[in-house]
């Protein structure tokens, strides 16, 4: 039986008999004996609508049956079935953009399609063509845009499925154990193709298609579209960050990529700084704490991020210090912790540095020269220097 669907694409309401409510591992479902909701298939979305007043959330064709997944169960019997429509009418202009893009792609520049998909925002579709010169893109785009405003009408029907070897019909091939008559969606004077999905009724209704760019893979390219309502979406959605750039940037839609650019260069050229500062400071952090007295270098340095204190660190054994070390600090992120010991100790830093996490009640990690970690409270610092002062008294035994 052929579906409403496939008879009246634009129907958007049908009462229907339930004719079978069951459950498999996607949820309940219910099978109809008519329907308006197109299931997924051929690069298409399942539609989406109400039976009676219970959404229908997906669609699906399985083992000869048109599933229709409820967020509840119903009663088997009479239910008006509705469609939603917006997303419908969505679907049909994407895959009619598709149907025509990819029939200029062949005719025009010789890239058959081997893919399509169609997805929530943008839609693509994938070429046997290593890549797509800007200017190719550019003609293909134009292309589209003469073809919509030629309005030409999109409709289907069904041939045998011998007749498809003696007409001039694109196919990327048909489903495996198909049977019987097979639909063909024909674009007047550009396009015939076989597909089972839903369409609009001219390519005037298309709208317009703009084209997003490519995508290199395996051995082809994957091109990037939207088509109708999704191209004054787009528009609107880039309108919005221009105008908030406009804003931050104080300065034109044309000047803003410079200013912006301007501001990126000093930004780096800054944080180049404050790396160099940031180092000068830990070279200095490091002379002091050399000269400090005890068997343990012992620092809390407030402020400071890890990074800093990895840098002190490697300065004092850059400096062939023999003294291991704790040093910690805390931030907005928390409190930290870091162990280090000379190239020449022979203390077990691993071992110590987990006992001091543990301690300090946070957790860490490192090497035999370096051990780092967050701490959850840094109350215990005393009895953490203790255990290194004690990991040196007896190694010197």
């Amino acid at each position: 039986m052929i579906q409403a669907f496939e008879r009246e694409p634009s129907l958007r309401q049908l009462e229907v008999d339930v004719i079978l409510v069951a459950e498999d591992e996607a949820g309940p479902y219910a099978l109809l004996n008519d329907t308006v909701l197109y299931p997924e298939g051929g690069g298409q979305p399942a539609d989406h609508g109400y039976l009676g007043s219970i959404q229908v959330h997906d669609v699906q064709r399985i083992n000869g049956e048109i599933r229709h997944y409820l967020e509840r169960p119903t009663k088997r019997g009479l239910h008006k079935l509705t469609l939603d429509w917006e997303r419908r009418f969505d679907h049909m202009q994407q895959h009619t953009a598709q149907h025509l893009i990819t029939a200029i792609c062949s005719k025009s520049f010789g890239w058959e399609t081997t893919s399509f998909h169609l997805g929530a925002k943008s839609s693509n579709i994938e070429l046997d063509v290593a890549s797509i010169a800007k200017t190719d893109l550019e003609s293909l785009e134009e292309q589209t845009a003469i073809a919509i405003l030629e309005a030409r009408a999109v409709s289907a029907h069904r041939v045998p499925a011998e007749d498809l070897t003696t007409k001039s019909v694109r196919s990327r091939g048909l489903p495996a154990g198909h049977t019987g008559d097979v639909r063909v969606v024909e674009i007047d004077g550009i396009d015939s193709n076989t597909c089972g999905g839903t369409h609009i009724q001219t390519t005037a209704e298309i709208g317009t298609i703009k084209l997003l760019g490519t995508d290199r893979m395996r051995g082809g390219t994957r091109l990037y579209w939207v088509a109708g309502t999704r191209v004054r979406r787009l528009l609107a959605n880039h309108e919005i960050r221009a105008a908030a750039l406009r804003e931050i940037f104080e300065s034109s839609d044309d000047e803003v990529l410079q200013v912006a650019e301007t501001k990126l260069l000093r930004l780096k050229e800054a944080e180049h700084r404050i790396k160099q500062l940031n180092t000068d400071m830990a070279k200095e952090t490091a002379l002091r704490l050399e000269s400090s007295q005890g068997a343990v270098v012992n620092a809390h340095i407030d402020s400071a991020d890890a990074g800093f204190l990895q840098s002190v660190a490697r300065q004092m054994t850059s400096h062939g210090t023999s003294r291991p070390g704790l040093l910690t600090t805390t931030n907005d992120a928390g409190a930290f912790f870091l162990l280090y010991h000379g190239g020449n100790s022979d203390i077990d830093l691993v071992t110590i540095g987990n006992h001091v996490a543990t301690l300090l009640e946070g957790r860490g990690g490192g090497s035999a020269g370096l051990f780092q970690g967050k701490a959850g409270s840094l109350q215990k610092r005393k009895e953490a220097i203790s255990i290194l002062e004690n990991a040196i008294s007896a190694r010197s035994r």
